[in-house]
Formats: C-alpha cells, structure tokens, sequence
C-alpha cells in the first residue's frame, strides 16, 4: 500500500470513527425496521402465544464507557419459578425461544437501541452490569466503543469461545474498527446465522459466567 493510499485510508477510518459510523447505523437501523417489521409483529405474536406476557426480555447492560442502558431483546425463557425453586436457564430456555436464538430473531428488537444510540450494529455484544468490575484493564477497553448486535467475536465463535478468547476479539476490534471490518462481520454474521453454529457453550443455554481474568 502506498503512502497516499493508507492516509486516506487512516483519513477515511478517522471519519467513520468520529460520526460516519453513527450516521451508518441510524440509517441502516430505520431501514431494517421498516423492511422487517412483518417479520418483528410475527415473532412478538408468537413469543405471546407460546409464553405469554412480557413479550420482551429488558436488561440493564453497559454500553459505551459502562453507562447502563436497558437492552431489548425477545423473551426466549420461562418466568423463574415463584415457588422458590431454582432452575438453571437450559430449564428456563423454551423450544422456540432456542429456536429464536438459533436463527438470532431474537435480537430484532435491538436495532431500536441502535436507533436510540445506545447500540451500534457491529460492535462487543453488552454484556452483564456486574461483569465490569471483574475485567482486567485490557479487557475493559471493550467498553471504549457502542456494544453491537453482531462483532468480531460473534463472527469466529459466538459462544463456542473461552471467555478469554471472546473478550481478546472485542479489544482486537476497538483497535481495528474501520468501514472495511464493519462491512466484512456484517457480511459474515448471515452466514454464521445460516449455520447457526456456537450459539452456546458447552452445557450451557448460552455462557457459563464470567467470574474474572486469569491476567
């Protein structure tokens, strides 16, 4: 690559860092709400019929800088138990509310948090509020860019990844960000959706917690 090459490259990577990848995403967002929205009424009916009340699962997850936003996603799980007992989320996790995480419907809703701002399409998914005081100094540079409906992580093994591995790929994408990358998880999220491959861990409904850095 030549010098003029990688400055406008850096120039362009500049830009799209500053506020043209916002711009990307409220247009992008509005749109897809738009297109899908047949396909969000559908899911919300079927959610209410075979679970009921609330349609939506709301989560306060960090966003960017660990402020707390309220995520919204599907309703993929049962209703703890109110008799007291304790059930594990693979208990919880209904058939199509697995269903729903296996084909990422469940996600739809989130691009009204990309809208609101509090989301980017690409970015480190929002994890639990309670995991920020557990991430080595590294890691919690996750938090320097929006949390994102897809990511780098979630392109090359979802929740088949160690933590370790998982949280190595978002820091790697904050230093890497630029239209290119973007462009290119977008494209490989369908077909990692198409697979549905690494939507949990191993004897997990989806991760087992994260307890802390090994660092």
């Amino acid at each position: 690559m030549s010098a003029s090459t990688r400055a406008a490259s850096e120039r362009s990577t500049g830009i799209y860092r500053r506020g043209g990848k916002r711009l990307f995403d409220v247009a992008a967002a509005l749109l897809l709400l738009i297109v899908l929205l047949p396909v969000i009424l559908a899911v919300a009916l079927l959610v209410l019929l075979a679970m009921g009340r609330p349609v939506l699962f709301r989560q306060r997850r960090p966003g960017r800088a660990g402020r707390p936003f309220i995520c919204l996603k599907f309703r993929t799980m049962r209703e703890p138990s109110r008799n007291g007992t304790q059930q594990s989320d693979r208990q919880r996790l209904t058939p199509f509310g697995a269903l729903l995480r296996r084909t990422s419907l469940d996600e739809l809703p989130e691009l009204w948090n990309v809208v609101r701002g509090e989301m980017s399409l690409v970015g480190p998914r929002p994890l639990l509020m309670r995991y920020l005081e557990r991430y080595s100094p590294r890691q919690a540079r996750r938090h320097e860019v929006r949390p994102g409906i897809t990511g780098w992580a979630q392109i090359n093994g979802r929740n088949a990844l160690t933590w370790e591995e998982k949280l190595e790929h978002d820091v790697w994408y904050v230093d890497q960000l630029s239209p290119a990358i973007d462009a290119k998880i977008l494209l490989m999220t369908l077909a990692t959706v198409v697979r549905g491959r690494g939507v949990s861990a191993a004897d997990h409904a989806t991760m087992p917690e994260f307890r802390g850095s090994r660092e």
